[in-house]
């Protein structure tokens, strides 16, 4: 089972990247999306969903919310 990264896990992990490299961390590495994981975690919210709709309401063209333009 995992678990979510929690902003100990990540504080633990951008240390260890920040002495391997001399104090810095790149914006990219593992840690800094960990530490952005943690935030966000702890936070609370979710990030907005992108996959199907979750009201039964079909997506795309033809949804009946806009009607067909006039030629």
């Amino acid at each position: 089972m995992t678990k979510p990264m929690t902003q100990t896990d990540a504080s633990r992990i951008q240390s260890a990247q920040a002495k391997k490299g001399g104090g810095q961390v790149e914006k990219s590495s593992f840690s800094s999306r960990a530490t952005k994981a943690g935030v966000r975690n702890a936070s609370g919210k979710t990030p907005p969903p992108n996959g199907p709709s979750k009201t039964g309401n079909p997506s795309g063209g033809g949804r009946g919310n806009n009607p067909p333009s006039k030629r």
